[in-house]
């Protein structure tokens, strides 16, 4: 008779987590983060207070947030590991949705354990249960099954044998990577089974590199070979792959100039030759011409977000032909894309084998150098303003630029200032964390934590905008407690200038709702956005200048803390100028009374015949 261990379920699911180990020899899962309420913390929450350091558990001060930092680790260890996030049932368990649906639109790999309903149904209904009239077994966890990779209710006990492989399988294949979902009934937590001992051996899980067919090979191949002006779009594949530096070398040894998205950004440093910089409705004057002129577009990694390709009216030429490189079918076959499914890595290097000594035609590198001298210029702080000037975003982006070095990392999130970075921040390899897929108000402040978690040896730069920083900030209070620094930027134009800009120059309306000046109050606020972040802990200042933006960016580099800078910035003006940029499917109204919005419609007809829907 083999041996068991008798443990309640909640104690099997932490004994077993924490033996789930990498290559390395560190646990997949480094730990969770948990609020704890009455769905979860007598049973999951025993189990985590028993295991300790053996299964570290940290608090967050919002279940959406504390998951965001999960996500924000999981990126920034290039989803080689991973954290799980544990609430309770109801409202602690929505507010995760929200961060679910992040993780599942970027491919991260994250393992959410909300706390839910009694399976035996005796005391139904518990506090905070939704109950559905038609169906019975529906809670409000049933939510996340459009947002997970794997979900799965834990109901008894045993549930366990099967339900835990299959999450750790799904995080840690390169094609079906993504948030898993384990709600857990809170009786079953605390139910006590007979585990067979040999569950809880420890187990290492290899990432696999899937290899491509060799005849999708053989047909990249010809493509290429008989291509005059191809163009490679870099994805957040190249970096998930770790093949950063194996894209480097095939785009110079094939003399193939390389665009980037905003996941795939600092793949390449923007110092390498072939690197042209963004791509897209962000995108650079050198990269869009690339992009507009190339016959043939391969994708390494990519999902080909609206984004990338301009709506897909960039690519503009008339038989160019379209390569998609990943390692998800669903990715690799979109837009009628000729396919090699396969890791970004092992692509690459299959592919320039094949190649040999092929070159395509020389790349105008003059064009690049343009465009980074034209960045240059653009970020250098203004002369002779006047004393009530606000500086642009450019501006405090080339601020930080000079005043860090190979070793920062520029993160964000949502507003203006993913474009304007994506455009204008000039990384090191790996000095770009950006979340876009989702586009995520309020991701900011915790994904920097998590992020430094991830990467302590580099500086974390966080920029965010005053209403992002008003949807979530809370965790700024978590990242002093625990003692993890990094830099705020925040950037204060007291409203939300990105949508006002769309709402006003691209759209033709008129500014409605969205900076304060423009919405339904009585009293204009004078949030002190120093001493909110001061009172949670964190070293807080406000810059008066770029120069003094550029001081305390330095200043920041020696604490232990988060610091925090407030600068005031101007709404007026977007992150780009003449020339850069392309033109984005945002729907104009076909019938208003607005002059400017008639107007905006009519150049929105004229745009939209330029986009092409099938490869």
């Amino acid at each position: 008779m083999s041996k068991t261990i008798r443990l309640t379920a909640a104690q099997a699911m932490v004994k077993w987590l924490s033996v789930q180990m990498t290559e390395e020899g560190e646990r997949f899962i480094e730990g969770i983060w948990g609020i704890f309420g009455h769905g979860n913390v007598a049973g999951l929450g025993e189990a985590l207070q028993q295991a300790g350091e053996s299964f570290p558990t940290w608090r967050g001060q919002n279940e959406q947030t504390m998951a965001h930092t999960a996500i924000a680790f999981a990126k920034g260890m290039k989803r080689t590991r991973a954290q799980a996030v544990t609430s309770s049932i109801g409202p602690g368990a929505t507010n995760m949705l929200t961060a679910a649906a992040l993780a599942h639109v970027n491919r991260l790999p994250v393992l959410f354990i909300p706390g839910d309903v009694f399976a035996n149904r005796r005391p139904d209904p518990v506090l905070q249960q939704i109950e559905n009239f038609e169906d019975g077994t529906l809670s409000a966890n049933d939510m996340f099954r459009s947002v997970s990779r794997y979900f799965d209710r834990i109901s008894r006990p045993e549930h366990l044998l099967t339900c835990l492989p299959r999450a750790m399988a799904t995080m840690t294949d390169p094609a079906s990577c993504g948030p898993v979902t384990l709600a857990f009934c809170q009786d079953v937590q605390a139910e006590a089974f007979d585990y067979p001992a040999e569950f809880f051996t420890p187990k290492v899980w290899r990432i696999r590199r899937p290899a491509p067919d060799p005849r999708e090979i053989e047909d990249v191949v010809t493509l290429i070979k008989a291509a005059k002006t191809p163009v490679i779009v870099a994805g957040g594949g190249v970096i998930y792959a770790q093949a950063e530096d194996t894209l480097g070398a095939f785009a110079a040894a094939h003399n193939i100039p390389v665009v980037e998205t905003q996941a795939g950004k600092s793949a390449l440093a923007q110092s390498h030759p072939m690197n042209f910089g963004a791509s897209g409705v962000d995108g650079s004057a050198a990269a869009n011409k690339i992009a507009a002129e190339a016959d043939l577009v391969i994708g390494v990694g990519t999902r080909f977000q609206d984004f990338t390709t301009g709506s897909w009216a960039l690519f503009k030429q008339a038989n160019r032909k379209l390569v998609s490189i990943n390692v998800a079918a669903y990715d690799a076959e979109k837009h009628g894309a000729l396919p090699v499914m396969g890791d970004a890595k092992t692509a690459l290097e299959a592919i320039g084998a094949a190649l040999g000594d092929h070159k395509a035609a020389p790349v105008d590198q003059s064009a690049r150098q343009a465009w980074l001298d034209a960045v240059t210029a653009h970020c250098a702080p203004r002369q002779n303003t006047p004393t009530d000037y606000r500086p642009l975003d450019a501006e405090v982006i080339g601020a930080v630029q000079r005043a860090t070095d190979d070793t920062a990392i520029a993160m964000c999130a949502a507003g203006t200032m993913p474009g304007a970075l994506k455009l204008l921040w000039q990384p090191a390899q790996g000095g770009y964390h950006m979340e876009y897929g989702f586009s995520c108000m309020g991701y900011e402040i915790a994904g920097a934590m998590g992020l430094k978690l991830a990467r302590p040896e580099r500086e974390v730069i966080c920029f965010v905008g005053d209403g992002s920083y008003m949807m979530a900030n809370s965790e700024l209070a978590t990242a002093v407690m625990r003692r993890v620094p990094f830099t705020v930027v925040l950037t204060d134009n007291r409203g939300y200038g990105c949508i006002n800009r769309l709402q006003t120059l691209v759209c033709g309306g008129q500014a409605f709702n969205n900076m304060y000046v423009d919405c339904n109050v009585e009293t204009q606020p004078e949030i002190d956005y120093v001493a909110h972040a001061a009172s949670m802990g964190a070293h807080a200042v406000k810059a008066t200048d770029i120069a003094d933006l550029e001081s305390q960016i330095a200043a920041a580099r020696g604490r232990d803390i988060p610091t925090a800078i407030v600068i005031e910035t101007s709404a007026k003006e977007g992150p780009g100028f003449e020339g850069v940029g392309h033109w984005w499917d945002v729907a104009v109204p076909e019938v208003s009374t607005q002059e400017g919005v008639q107007a905006s419609f009519e150049s929105y007809l004229k745009d939209r015949q330029r986009q092409r829907l099938v490869n």
